[in-house]
């Protein structure tokens, strides 16, 4: 698996967890709070599409993780 491929699963993953512990509805509900966690991701990917700069795509590499297709 890419690491392109891996940042969209764990960053959609983050993204359906946060919205889970801070929208009020929800069975997971902690903190409204939380939405500032899903802010901080799709910013994250809004600037990742334009500068190619991912913090994510770092950690991945240090952890080992080969940029395979």
């Amino acid at each position: 698996m890419s690491i392109e491929r891996m940042i969209r699963i764990i960053a959609g993953s983050f993204i359906l967890v946060s919205l889970g512990l801070g929208v009020a509805g929800s069975p997971l509900y902690v903190s409204q709070h939380w939405l500032w966690f899903t802010a901080f991701v799709g910013a994250n990917l809004l600037q990742s599409g334009f500068t190619r700069f991912c913090p994510m795509e770092m950690f991945l590499r240090k952890l080992g993780v080969a940029a395979t297709s």
